[in-house]
């Protein structure tokens, strides 16, 4: 028998999987998919590799050499430049020797720059820096860095609009040629775009995914570590002609060094792939993944190519055009872990090199495929799918973490948290617990599939992942992450005494009380995002959104005195909304606004989907829905409303309104200032959030609810005369109050055993019964005066 050639060389583990976003998404943390993937595979004992294109791609777009080649190209396309792209052409050499400080800067690894930068004599300024005029103002609760930041933000943002104009057409910061995925019923348009030339950001994009897994000219091992698949006829799923592996399974390039932005050149072939898994969350990640997936079946024929992700779950439930699976030779759909798992199974070399039984289909997941040259759907195996405690911590392993650059595109420190700083993702629990917005997914399993994590395992997890990545600030990417699941989080991370920041999507429940707000920023919540919709009771109702508007005022003036800051969804153009509730809507969010009870917000129209309630049954609300034959992709639905209103008449002047509500301007402009058409005078009253606001303490209606005390440890002085002093302290202030010496004892002994965290909680009515056997009128005794104090200090309800 041949001696089989040493394995020495490979100095890593084969990687069976490689995981790839394509661009883009965020430039500020990774989008998690890939890297909740990799952790459910890591306990499965799959190698697997990740690469997230969007940032690799932008770090090379804005580069001294990439900038250089499109300021080059710019003057070949052979047509009249705007004067703002005339001024940037001009201005070349000054872009050229910032483009990799600024670059630097917003990784963080030049904060000195942040001063020139915030002088404003630094970078060489376009369009959109015509709206500086009140920047000094909106920085001055943010500081220098911000605002420096935010300037250099603004640069990137000349950069892409030239190169929109000049170059590339479809270019965003955080989509690519998304117009091409929203609602492409049919794959035609998307089919004849990637016949043709590629665009250059096409060409960057394949330039550096092909640095990521061209073979090393090293390679001292010319025995392949793992089969794509053996020469073989079209397999069932109508595959291509598989070769050996040796010419057909690309060699993953492992990360080297971060320490710089150019793409480092690798010693030795670290991986190779038998299954390529492109992750597209959104529209503007189609296009670009269908393009990496064409380089990919091109350059090495025997690969598998694998789709899911967001945009698959919401709008690939009805494929049938077969062409599709020139591209991938699996779609799948809802949560990745099981599909992912069983096309390992089937697409690993001893599958493949299986002896030759009569053909059966392969039992897979919510899978699409190609059988015979028809698409089909395999959902054959009955094996059940993982619950979230079995899915692992996600692994950002082989991710460049400290390459991702921070952005504030807006001066407002709630709405900056989505593209500033690194955030650690994590999932409280899967799916809603509401589950009832009718113009929400509600159908689908992501939104109708409700699982809970327990909070021990949460917080193991984020633990787990600071090690890891040596971050401590947490994303919960939740739909709408549960109070009481967020109360017993917070509470655990108190009690392991764990210093981090934590912000996540909820529903404006009345659950959220002014104490739990306080527990909750105690353990490091610093916002909440959620969703408010039309800001009309009526439609409110209409929606099921479980909610009013007095309810939302009361809950989010809730988080913000406790100093958790809050961004707010909203909504216009629902069915049979009116100019009138548009009007009042709009009043209703200026006022909370002006009450300092939101910080942030947007507005978005309704858009019907074909798997929420609305769109599944449109006659009971009003509207009449065009559809359209569907080969490719199918969730946004055109739509007559009955009411004959043109909504999006009003978008220009609800953004602009909110824009500058978002800097704490314009309170006083009249409604009808924003709109260039006549509307109605408002039907609000102008005190009607502020009425709102006023309510009565209800906490010992809560009896089943658990006391904790946050406070320091109380110092007591006795003044005489059966009195007790007791000194409170928290991280800012201190007081004195006064008990009688019975009382005072009492609660001294209370606040010792609540506030031990090894001691199991403490509910209001065992507080209650504790009190009322040595003295009576708790009810009295708990709003006096001497004890509001006191839960001004820590002691909650919770």
């Amino acid at each position: 028998m041949k001696k089989q050639n040493a394995l020495i060389p490979y100095l890593r583990p084969v990687s069976d999987i490689l995981l790839i976003t394509p661009p883009f998404t965020q430039l500020n943390t990774p989008y998690p998919a890939t890297a909740y993937l990799k952790g459910f595979l890591n306990t499965k004992n799959i190698a697997t590799e990740q690469i997230d294109l969007g940032i690799e791609v932008i770090l090379e777009l804005f580069s001294q050499k990439r900038m250089t080649e499109i300021f080059a190209r710019s003057q070949v396309q052979g047509k009249e430049l705007s004067s703002n792209a005339k001024r940037i052409f001009a201005l070349r050499e000054e872009y050229l020797a910032t483009v990799e400080p600024v670059i630097a800067f917003l990784q963080g690894k030049q904060p000195t720059l942040a001063r020139q930068i915030a002088s404003e004599n630094f970078l060489p300024q376009a369009s959109r820096f015509d709206q500086l005029s009140e920047l000094d103002y909106a920085f001055g609760t943010m500081g220098h860095q911000d605002k420096a930041k935010h300037l250099a933000t603004l640069y990137l943002e000349d950069l892409s609009d030239f190169i929109v104009e000049c170059v590339d057409p479809d270019f965003g910061f955080s989509r690519y040629a998304e117009r091409i995925g929203r609602s492409a019923n049919s794959f035609d348009e998307l089919y004849d775009k990637l016949q043709g030339p590629m665009t250059y950001v096409d060409e960057v994009t394949i330039e550096v995914l092909k640095a990521k897994l061209t073979p090393s000219e090293g390679n001292l091992s010319p025995t392949p570590l793992l089969q794509v698949s053996p020469p073989a006829q079209r397999t069932s799923e109508g595959s291509r002609e598989a070769k050996g592996a040796s010419e057909n399974a690309p060699h993953f390039k492992g990360s080297t060094s971060n320490t710089s932005n150019a793409r480092q050149p690798t010693e030795l072939p670290d991986y190779q792939t038998t299954l390529a898994c492109l992750s597209v969350p959104f529209p503007g990640n189609l296009y670009s993944a269908f393009r990496c997936a064409k380089w990919l079946k091109e350059t090495y024929p025997g690969i598998k190519t694998a789709m899911g992700g967001g945009f698959a779950n919401t709008e690939l439930r009805s494929v049938n055009d077969a062409r599709v699976f020139q591209f991938f030779d699996y779609i799948t759909l809802d949560d990745g872990e099981l599909p992912l798992e069983l096309l390992h199974e089937h697409c690993s070399p001893k599958t493949s090199a299986a002896p030759a039984v009569p053909r059966l289909k392969p039992l897979l997941k919510r899978t699409f495929h190609l059988e015979d040259g028809e698409v089909i759907y395999n959902d054959f195996s009955l094996r059940r799918d993982y619950r979230m405690h079995e899915t692992g911590t996600p692994d950002y392993t082989g991710l460049p973490l400290d390459r991702y650059i921070s952005v504030i595109e807006i001066a407002n420190p709630m709405h900056s948290l989505w593209s500033d700083g690194r955030w650690n993702k994590l999932t409280m629990a899967h799916g809603c617990y509401w589950g009832k917005c009718t113009f929400c997914d509600v159908s689908l399993d992501y939104i109708g599939n409700y699982q809970p994590v327990q909070a021990t395992l949460l917080v193991d997890r984020m633990e787990e992942l600071i090690a890891q990545t040596g971050e401590n600030g947490f994303h919960f990417v939740d739909e709408a992450a549960p109070p009481a699941l967020m109360r017993d989080l917070a509470l655990e991370i108190i009690r392991r005494k764990l210093r981090l920041t934590w912000w996540t999507n909820i529903r404006f429940e009345k659950s959220f009380t002014p104490d739990l707000c306080r527990l909750l920023q105690a353990s490091g919540c610093i916002a909440v995002s959620g969703g408010l919709e039309v800001a009309s009771d009526r439609l409110l109702e209409l929606i099921k959104k479980g909610v009013t508007v007095e309810q939302v005022a009361r809950v989010t003036a809730a988080f913000t005195d406790a100093g958790i800051m809050v961004h707010s969804y909203l909504m216009y153009g629902y069915p049979t909304q009116t100019v009138q509730e548009t009007v009042d809507s709009l009043e209703m969010v200026r006022q909370l606004f002006e009450a300092g009870t939101i910080q942030s917000g947007f507005w978005h129209q309704f858009a019907l989907t074909a798997h929420s309630p609305v769109g599944l049954e449109p006659e009971a609300y009003g509207i009449i829905p065009h559809h359209q034959p569907i080969g490719f992709a199918n969730n946004d639905v055109q739509f007559t409303d009955s009411t004959g209103i043109d909504h999006s008449r009003f978008s220009f002047g609800l953004k602009k309104s909110l824009f500058n509500y978002m800097h704490g301007m314009c309170f006083d402009y009249p409604l009808s200032e924003w709109f260039d058409f006549a509307v109605p005078k408002t039907t609000i009253s102008p005190d009607y959030i502020a009425a709102a606001l006023e309510y009565e303490d209800d906490s010992l209606s809560r009896k089943s609810a658990r006391i904790i005390w946050l406070g320091g440890e109380p110092e007591v002085t006795d003044p005489g005369a059966d009195q007790l002093e007791i000194r409170l302290f928290d991280r800012r202030d201190t007081d004195v109050v006064t008990f009688d010496e019975g009382r005072g004892a009492w609660l001294l002994s209370m606040l010792k055993r609540i506030g031990d965290r090894d001691q199991s909680l403490m509910t209001l009515a065992e507080l209650r019964i504790n009190y009322e056997a040595a003295f009576s009128d708790f009810e009295d005794f708990w709003y006096t005066e001497e004890m509001t104090l006191v839960r001004g200090y820590g002691l909650l309800v919770v």
